[in-house]
């Protein structure tokens, strides 16, 4: 009988979850590659050398590939011959092995888990609790997954219950676009079909622990052999996927996903359960056995992995933030590049809602933002000599109800965040002849090198969703709606849409 005990267990989950903050899966990083290889669109091109760039620097320098160090699950599969030695429930033991990692002072990783979540949505401070999925299976060891997913993608989970007549890629296809830019592609669809609801969005989120190797399925199919239902399904949403142009962060592209991993389960006559859960660039995941002889050891990849390739956003046009006007920001253009130099202000959604209550109220922000650009970030703490954490941007469109207030009532000039803006929200930017910039989402140790000083200016109590004040240097940004409101994320799609030619582009 195999004996599991309890401080084993508590550091091999510790272990884990630093691991993966700054070690991409290998196969993602190489399916990336070839991506990034084929790619055509400029655009797209630059966003995943961004992401490769900053990946290989994460590996090196074991600090997050993505600011949103995600919400801690758990998979684990105990054999029957187990026996625990442990005071713990293994609950208790998995939060305590989180809270380990998430605290680390080599490495600490953004504590993201509010309790409270219909309420007073308080930070737990430590990122537990962590979500367990627990099975009990055959045998004498336990096998273990550990995933961090961030809330961008999480987000945009999809469920339906379909008809059983209805088709599984048609409601993908007309999904995908609904779903903006949100989740960082290119990343992998996990896709669960069948049982029950809830039992499609646990398969949908377990499928996407698998490996990528589209590629392989891709050669079965082209050697004549026979492919299971889901096989074939998975083939022809990958290719359909893709076609949508969507691609790299939403910019228009080849390459929107790298894979589609799909699991299915036997379910009721008269249903069709489908759950949709998208991985975002910062994958992050990985499997390890416990057999009763101690902590797991992870083995580091090789940086030999990793492609050799370089960062250099040079051909920007380099912008003094500190003297920004509304006709300066009026020739820009939508796509163009641009470094930002200066001071700017974060803020995102506590922030956000704290100001718009305080300007409902007549009451006087305790920031300054004429003639200002905020960034929608919530940081990692700095460790050693680090003036900031990784500092990507967060989603955008969750700021899209406060942005015509933000607008017209502080003097703010523009905006810095990931994925698209909504309708009215660009119709804001317009009517202000305002800006929304776009940083690039997993790429936020990239971004955090071009921050040179940083402080809390108003909400310490926030935590990381407290308003900082950055100095920057060369960050790199594109134009992503203009101040006409033209949006990249509205028109680029549907010119690679058509372009790829496979879906035809409604009207």
């Amino acid at each position: 009988m195999t004996v599991i005990k309890q401080e084993d267990f508590i550091q091999s989950i510790a272990d884990a979850f630093q691991f993966i903050s700054y070690y991409h899966p290998v196969d993602y990083i190489q399916a990336l590659y070839k991506a990034w290889q084929k790619e055509e669109n400029p655009a797209a091109k630059d966003a995943m050398t961004q992401i490769l760039v900053n990946s290989r620097m994460c590996a090196e320098g074991h600090r997050p590939i993505c600011q949103d160090t995600g919400i801690a699950t758990v998979f684990l599969k105990v054999g029957m011959n187990v026996q625990w030695d442990a005071e713990l429930s293994v609950q208790e033991m998995v939060n305590e092995g989180v809270r380990r990692a998430y605290t680390h002072p080599d490495n600490t990783l953004r504590a993201s888990v509010l309790a409270d979540p219909a309420g007073k949505r308080t930070n737990t401070k430590d990122n537990t609790p962590a979500v367990v999925h627990m099975e009990i299976v055959k045998g004498d060891k336990i096998e273990v997954t550990c995933a961090a997913k961030g809330g961008g993608s999480e987000n945009k989970t999809k469920m339906a219950m379909l008809n059983p007549s209805d088709s599984i890629v048609d409601w993908v296809i007309k999904t995908i676009p609904q779903m903006g830019a949100g989740w960082c592609p290119p990343g992998i669809l996990g896709i669960g079909i069948g049982g029950t609801p809830e039992k499609a969005a646990l398969m949908a989120k377990e499928s996407l622990m698998g490996h990528v190797d589209i590629q392989e399925l891709q050669e079965k199919a082209k050697s004549g052999a026979e492919l299971s239902t889901t096989e074939a399904l998975r083939l022809e949403l990958y290719e359909k996927v893709n076609a949508l142009g969507v691609g790299a962060q939403g910019l228009g592209g080849l390459t929107t996903v790298l894979d589609v991993k799909i699991l299915d389960y036997p379910t009721h006559a008269a249903s069709k359960p489908v759950a949709m859960i998208p991985n975002c660039a910062a994958t992050r995941h990985v499997e390890f056995e416990l057999d009763g002889t101690g902590p797991v050891k992870l083995d580091p990849p090789s940086l030999d992995d990793w492609p050799d390739i370089t960062y250099s956003p040079d051909n920007g046009k380099r912008v003094d933030v500190n003297n920004l006007t509304k006709e300066e920001v009026a020739t820009w253009k939508m796509g163009d590049v641009l470094l930002l130099n200066g001071k700017i202000y974060t803020g995102r959604d506590a922030a956000h809602k704290r100001m718009t209550d305080m300007l409902n109220k007549g009451e006087q922000l305790p920031v300054d933002f004429t003639n200002k650009l905020i960034y929608y970030v919530g940081p990692v703490d700095p460790v050693r000599d680090e003036v900031v954490g990784p500092a990507g941007p967060t989603t955008a469109t969750r700021m899209d109800k406060f942005t015509r207030q933000m607008l017209e009532q502080t003097g703010l000039l523009g905006m810095i965040g990931k994925s698209e803006r909504g309708a009215e929200a660009c119709k804001a930017i317009a009517d202000n002849q305002a800006v929304y910039l776009m940083a690039v989402g997993g790429s936020a140790y990239l971004v955090a090198k071009a921050i040179k000083a940083a402080k809390v200016v108003a909400f310490p109590e926030l935590g990381m969703e407290a308003i900082y004040e950055f100095e920057v240097k060369d960050m790199p940004v594109t134009v992503a709606v203009d101040s006409s409101g033209k949006s990249v994320h509205a028109i680029a799609p549907k010119q690679w849409q058509e372009k790829i030619g496979i879906i035809p582009v409604e009207a």
